[in-house]
């Protein structure tokens, strides 16, 4: 089942409206995904640091004085920001980050990092995890949802979408592939490591894989319909756009928009009619195996 939305902003006031549309679009998914949701929402960068998304199950323990505890190994922040059970921690690099967590802090776990991107995801109904994270008043230049109906692993915050495997990537994903596992694997051996027993990490592992190999989004999802071996939509964010998959089956539902000021995608219309300007936009259905991808210069 699930549910998936994404909205890339062409004008000011699309960005500065962001985060309250991506909001009512998730919400409206509600019942193809009740179990656990997510957001993606590319904002604020920060010119020669690196934005870390933290989440921790006790955030008022581990996120008290982390900042000096990893400045005690040699770890200098530039900010700390606490967010419901995520935070906002800002660095001049992240290098040697994980180690450090992982010593000090393991409960706490890495949701993204790059220059933009933010991760949000809790267990719990789309209107409740929008709400815990204030995503209303969230702008930003572009930003992707899911709603989960957990069907191949447990109810988890960690199983939730969106899953980040490089920086300033993340994938949302309806459907299910039959060769994770293989995949999972193959990915390892190439030193891309996995951490949930979702299938959705697997495949933004894979498509992070590849760019790292010099491809473009394009390319790297060209690629995928060779390689994945099941039915499903994705949607990729990336820093600079985002792009849109399905398999050549097509069986998955989507449906996009497009105007003078923004780009949308739901899996359903009804998630995108509360957005302006709908009634005169370009709406059609993805086709199969084709890749679509709007970016920003």
């Amino acid at each position: 089942m699930c549910g998936i939305v994404g909205l890339f902003a062409k004008s000011p006031a699309v960005e500065a409206e962001m985060g309250a549309h991506l909001s009512a679009m998730l919400i409206t998914m509600s019942d193809r995904g009740p179990d656990s949701a997510g957001f993606a929402i590319y904002r604020d960068p920060a010119p020669g640091a690196v934005k870390v998304t933290l989440q921790s199950p006790d955030p008022e323990t581990d996120f008290a004085d982390l900042a000096s505890d990893l400045a005690s190994l040699g770890i200098e922040t530039l900010g700390l920001e606490q967010v419901e059970t995520h935070a906002i921690l800002r660095l001049a690099s992240d290098k040697g980050l994980r180690e450090a967590l992982a010593e000090i802090r393991p409960d706490i776990r890495v949701m993204s990092r790059g220059n933009a991107i933010e991760i949000y995801k809790e267990v719990g109904l789309p209107e409740q995890v929008a709400e815990r994270f204030a995503l209303a008043s969230m702008s930003g230049t572009h930003a992707v949802g899911h709603t989960r109906m957990a069907t191949e692993s447990a109810v988890t915050t960690l199983g939730a979408h969106p899953f980040s495997t490089a920086p300033d990537q993340c994938l949302v994903h309806n459907g299910s592939m039959s060769n994770h596992n293989n995949m999972r694997r193959e990915l390892a051996h190439a030193g891309m490591a996995v951490e949930t027993e979702n299938d959705t990490e697997v495949a933004a592992a894979y498509l992070s894989w590849r760019m790292a190999g010099g491809e473009n989004l394009g390319q790297a999802l060209q690629h995928g319909l060779k390689d994945y071996d099941g039915f499903y939509t994705f949607l990729v964010g990336t820093g600079t756009g985002f792009g849109v998959l399905r398999d050549p089956i097509a069986c998955k539902p989507a449906v996009m928009a497009e105007t003078d000021d923004y780009v949308a995608f739901g899996s359903e219309y009804r998630a995108l009619v509360s957005l302006p300007g709908i009634e005169t936009a370009k709406v059609w259905e993805p086709e199969p195996a084709t890749v679509y991808f709007w970016e920003r210069s």
